[in-house]
């Protein structure tokens, strides 16, 4: 038995192994850019910050530097490590949702227009591009085919750097909360945020844009699960048949449909894999963000702080790697792959925003609906532009999960109406 699951490990982790006399798209140069070698050598780049971050904030802690420190640095270190206690007087109450009564009618559904094409816009864009990045040669002429863009850590650093100058500017010029969370607490959220961005991008060398949309749908499960072991929450029983639901119509997708050109079962693997570690870092992402707004934060402030030690993360295990320059060269030699991975952060930014506006003006179930209409749409835009075959079998099971989705929107809104307390919705700040 152990020698079965061994085997299973290694095929994962050498997809070449089981590809059986059939390359795979997109096979690894060496050892070196296999990518659960490139996972470990990720983690130990944060974890270079992480444990001495964490060995420094018990030191201040056991210290009690909190009621003896002083200095220039007590500011810096109480704001790090102990946090400031917010005021009665310097709380700003986060703007009030606009009601349908205050405005026309007209006005009202302009609105929803404008938060629906903003929203669709932004990540049906960031889909299609994100899928051209990340499966697709630059540079390919008649006589050479071109070299592909590998390091997803190096797109994940770009689409959190422009992420954290928006929060920053929205931080100065709209009027915020007084800020009370301790500034390391973000680190955790960040740490499980960038390794599901990465495990995100690097599982789209192995499955298809669909399998991975509907693997984001079904994170519904994992996200009840953690919600469980984290947040010691309780569920009704509407949300474990929505779950069930979802789970056949992804059985469905993926049994039914056939594998992609010039894939294999190892590959695959490789990309289920990769698929649920995304799944249970973003899981754990939205459940830590949902405790840190019991500081009273807004939106914004939660977006700078995660995108902050985002940012810090990536920028020191890319210097670390040596990968840094590496990346900056790709883009100096293929001008479109800069612009693509350009307008994928500005889609990643501009899409926060409009997330922000939308649950802020219509609520989160608009919000929810809307979302997941995209993703339904992405699907079909990656199989028109890409040509992904979706047998029937797999049609019905797409449609059986997005079903299931709006069920949960209209469950969770008859819950409301009838005064119950709904379950919350999932933390929005990190999305992509």
């Amino acid at each position: 038995f152990p020698y079965r699951w061994w085997a299973v490990v290694v095929l994962a982790a050498f997809p070449s192994l089981g590809a059986g006399g059939e390359t795979p798209e997109g096979p690894p140069e060496s050892w070196t850019q296999l990518w659960f070698f490139r996972f470990l050598v990720n983690a130990a780049g944060y974890a270079s910050f992480m444990v001495p971050g964490y060995l420094l904030v018990q030191y201040f802690r056991r210290k009690n530097y909190l009621e003896t420190g002083r200095g220039l640095c007590f500011p810096l270190v109480k704001a790090c490590v102990f946090g400031n206690e917010p005021k009665a007087s310097d709380e700003v109450p986060l703007a009030p949702r606009t009601e349908a009564a205050e405005t026309t009618p007209m006005w009202q559904a302009l609105k929803l227009l404008f938060c629906a094409t903003g929203l669709q816009v932004s990540y049906l864009t960031w889909g299609v591009l994100q899928e051209r990045v990340m499966t697709r040669s630059y540079g390919a002429t008649a006589t050479s085919p071109g070299e592909r863009f590998t390091d997803s850590q190096f797109l994940v650093l770009m689409n959190r750097v422009l992420a954290l100058i928006v929060a920053g500017l929205s931080c100065v010029l709209c009027k915020q909360p007084r800020h009370g969370a301790p500034m390391y607490r973000y680190s955790f959220a960040s740490l499980s945020n960038v390794l599901s961005s990465w495990c995100q991008y690097e599982a789209l060398k192995f499955v298809s844009f669909p399998t991975q949309v509907l693997a984001k749908a079904s994170k519904v499960i994992p996200v009840m699960l953690m919600g469980k072991l984290v947040s010691r929450r309780s569920y009704e029983h509407w949300e474990y048949l929505t779950a069930t639901l979802i789970s056949i119509g992804v059985s469905m997708f993926l049994l039914s449909s056939g594998p992609e050109p010039r894939s294999s079962p190892a590959t695959t693997l490789s990309g289920l894999i990769l698929l649920a570690g995304y799944i249970a870092f973003d899981s754990f992402t939205s459940n830590w963000q949902d405790a840190l707004f019991a500081y009273k934060m807004s939106s914004v402030q939660m977006m700078f702080g995660v995108n902050f030690f985002s940012c810090l993360f990536t920028v020191g295990s890319l210097l670390e790697q040596g990968a840094l320059l590496e990346g900056t060269r790709f883009m100096g030699r293929h001008s479109e792959f800069a612009a693509h991975a350009l307008l994928l952060s500005i889609c990643s930014a501009c899409g926060q925003l409009f997330i922000f506006y939308t649950i802020g003006q219509f609520g989160a179930a608009v919000f929810t609906i809307i979302m997941t209409l995209r993703q339904a749409f992405a699907i079909l835009l990656s199989c028109l532009l890409y040509g992904h075959t979706v047998t029937v079998v797999g049609g019905l099971g797409v449609a059986v999960v997005f079903a299931a989705l709006l069920l949960r929107v209209y469950a969770r809104g008859r819950l409301k109406q009838r005064g119950k307390k709904a379950v919350p919705v999932e933390s929005p700040v990190q999305k992509v």
